[in-house]
């Protein structure tokens, strides 16, 4: 009851944390802002490349070079070729880096997944299937229709935008770290049995978030009788069999 209630506690923090984040990062910012960096075409081409050749090559070969079980090397290739974390906003901002060319980039890199996925995982998996609307969906819903409801609000109501960022920051901040707590505290004893040798753990693990990351839902069928409640729930579920995976796109 505890565990359950820490994961769909998790998961509130999660869509709050990337609503607050959206909705910050557009009120700090104007769309001509965002806009700008994306103008330098050499910068978008190495952004494009890098996210979506060199990060799926890459995936592939460290797979081959770890001689990684095949969950492992699925899953690693899944999280290569997601691009657009909401997380990279955040990230740039901590850093100090160029936040307005971060906001940018992520919704160009969304953009383009939206697209590539249904393209790319069906040769490189075959057996599965993407499709762009259940991947659109979540990313307008939570990602875009936030960040532009704080450019509107900048427009706007310039004053106004910059009292409530503040705030917008603060919740922010303070999801991010009670999703990271919250999931540390449901999961530990999960993510202690990564170091056991008898289980095959990882591999499952990865393979199901990313494809719950893509939109993607995995007919594993494990044998385990348990639920995939969230995606950092289900990342530390310990499956003691399961068949090879099969996926269809379905909204998680």
């Amino acid at each position: 009851m505890l565990v359950e209630l820490l994961s769909k506690a998790a998961t509130v923090a999660m869509l709050t944390f990337v609503v607050s984040s959206m909705l910050a990062m557009g009120a700090g910012l104007t769309a001509s802002q965002i806009a700008q960096p994306l103008r330098n075409a050499r910068l978008v081409m190495l952004a494009l490349l890098a996210n979506f050749v060199l990060m799926p090559l890459g995936a592939l070969a460290l797979a081959k070079v770890l001689w990684l079980d095949e969950p492992f090397g699925v899953g690693l290739l899944l999280l290569g070729c997601a691009a657009g974390a909401p997380f990279l906003p955040k990230l740039a901002e901590l850093a100090k880096g160029n936040l307005a060319f971060a906001v940018g980039a992520m919704v160009l890199l969304m953009v383009v997944t939206v697209g590539y996925l249904p393209m790319v995982l069906p040769l490189l998996l075959p057996g599965v299937t993407v499709d762009p609307w259940q991947i659109a969906r979540s990313l307008v819903l939570l990602m875009l229709l936030p960040l532009a409801t704080g450019l509107a609000l900048k427009a706007r109501y310039g004053d106004l935008a910059a009292r409530v960022k503040p705030a917008l920051d603060w919740i922010s901040n303070a999801s991010l770290i009670l999703l990271v707590s919250l999931i540390t505290a449901a999961n530990i004893d999960k993510v202690l049995q990564v170091f056991a040798p008898e289980e095959s753990l990882q591999g499952f693990c990865l393979s199901h978030w990313a494809l719950e990351l893509v939109g993607c839902s995995a007919d594993l069928t494990p044998t385990q009788d348990g639920s995939w409640r969230s995606v950092p729930a289900s990342a530390t579920l310990p499956p003691r069999s399961w068949s090879r995976a099969k996926a269809s796109a379905t909204q998680k």
